[in-house]
């Protein structure tokens, strides 16, 4: 009985410390103001795609022969595709009004390879769009449509004074349900998506509910400015799990604003790929807290190559911004006009450099080819069997921009393996050391110290990056 009364004193205390109050229902945001005031400029987007008839889809990539061939089902598969006829198929968005003239904004991805688009206001007008241009990376569209008076329009914010935090409310099409308002609270900014193709964009996070059909559709703060375009969800299912991702509008503004003029886009380019610096990388280049972003391949006749860049340099800053993550830097140089003269703060050799760059414009490149390696016969203490590159045909090194290293033919248990040293790779550099060929790679590991962390430079697919090369005790 003692005892119970002890818990019971100090249970008593301690709901008397730490008693909570409650919040007033005045405190809490309310959003009906907000949702009546802008839902006549968001819009519904609807979409029509043609998909080619069977035969119109498969000619040509299988057969050999010329339609009406009688061996041509030999190379149409399945059969009964082949005299599908063509049809079309609807799908949509959502999208929201910028102008009173009309100008419409979306995502590209609602709109991509549409034969027919159309806009629905919540007042129930239609309106036929044209499209004005769009820009897959950006994954933003821009649309035009006419009217006999003035429409609605919603006011643009100031991205950038969005804070974590800050309540944001969305207002969109999920699963058809037209003009569906949903809020929540801003997660992260900048954020980069894993396994996306868009790694220009700056997304904002949120825990606000979006589903398919939201996309295209306004992210407002308290004040109904609009301060992105929501663009996807991330979600192993498909359904929403609380992690949104919004494209910030003041980055869409500069795409909206070179779609309009130019009606294409160009992203600044420095010619360079790079990858996080671990821990361990940063121990082994003694720089001490990981940050920045390291230079795994200078490309050829790039703008980095040009200004100086090299294998092994970690990128700081660039254009007087910090390069935290290695992500920072595409986000970073893809906004900058292509031909703008900036600095760049490196790191190399244990020392801090500025250099000098003109920024390039972005271009597609074509993905390279695997190199497919050969055996050898010796092997060494790093647990590999290398070669010379004289192995890769003249044209693979060519086009894989492979100038010197040593080629790695086998890979055994060992320090190479557990740093993930694979067949086909071209080793350049050990502890910042290069590597031109076999003697230099000999001569190198010679002086290696057991237990130590040192990086090594690989080139794999055309692709150069670092790993961090434990040597045993």
């Amino acid at each position: 009985m003692l005892r119970r009364s002890f818990y019971l004193t100090i249970f008593l205390i301690s709901t008397s410390v730490f008693s909570f109050s409650g919040i007033d229902k005045e405190d809490l945001p309310n959003f009906s103001s907000l949702a009546e005031y802008t839902s006549p400029a968001v819009v519904n987007v609807s979409v029509v795609k043609t998909i080619p008839s069977g035969r119109d889809r498969m000619h040509g990539s299988r057969s050999p022969f010329p339609p009406g061939s009688p061996f041509e089902d030999f190379f149409n598969f399945p059969f009964e595709e082949r005299n599908q006829p063509e049809r079309k198929i609807q799908s949509g968005g959502s999208g929201f009004i910028i102008s009173a003239d009309g100008y419409v904004l979306t995502n590209h991805h609602v709109i991509e390879d549409a034969s027919e688009i159309t806009i629905s206001l919540n007042d129930r007008r239609e309106f036929k769009a044209k499209l004005i241009g769009s820009d897959k990376k950006a994954d933003v569209a821009v649309l035009k449509i006419n009217a006999d008076k003035d429409l609605p329009f919603l006011k643009l914010g100031n991205s950038d004074e969005v804070k974590v935090g800050d309540w944001v409310v969305a207002i969109g099409s999920p699963y058809r349900l037209n003009f569906s308002v949903t809020a929540g609270i801003v997660s992260a900014k900048t954020r980069s998506v894993p396994g996306q193709e868009t790694s220009y964009i700056p997304f904002i996070q949120s825990d606000v509910a979006i589903n398919p059909g939201n996309s295209g559709g306004p992210l407002f703060n308290m004040n109904g400015e609009v301060v992105g375009i929501n663009a996807m969800i991330y979600s192993g299912s498909g359904g929403y799990m609380g992690i949104s991702f919004t494209i910030p509008m003041n980055y869409a503004k500069e795409i909206v604003d070179q779609i309009k003029e130019t009606g294409s886009v160009a992203r600044g380019w420095l010619g360079v790929s790079v990858q996080e610096i671990t821990k361990d990388l940063a121990d082994s280049f003694e720089l001490g807290t990981p940050r920045g972003a390291l230079i795994g391949s200078v490309i050829k006749d790039s703008p980095a190559e040009k200004a100086g860049f090299k294998n092994g340099d970690v990128i700081l800053e660039f254009d007087g911004k910090k390069i935290i993550y290695s992500g920072d830097l595409p986000l970073i140089v893809g906004r900058i006009k292509p031909d703008t003269k900036v600095d760049a703060l490196v790191f190399r050799n244990k020392r801090e450099k500025m250099i000098a760059v003109k920024v390039g414009q972005l271009e597609e490149l074509d993905p390279n080819q695997p190199v497919i390696a050969e055996k050898s016969e010796k092997r060494n203490k790093l647990g590999i069997i290398v070669g010379s590159i004289e192995e890769i045909s003249p044209e693979n090194r060519e086009r894989l921009n492979i100038s010197n290293g040593v080629l790695v033919k086998e890979v055994y248990s060992g320090p190479a393996m557990e740093a993930g040293l694979q067949i086909g790779d071209v080793i350049t550099s050990i502890a910042q050391k290069e590597i031109d060929n076999l003697n230099d790679y000999k001569k190198v590991i010679s002086f290696l110290k057991k237990g130590s962390s040192v990086p090594i430079r690989i080139v794999r697919n055309g692709n150069g990056t670092f790993l961090t090369l434990k040597i045993a005790k």
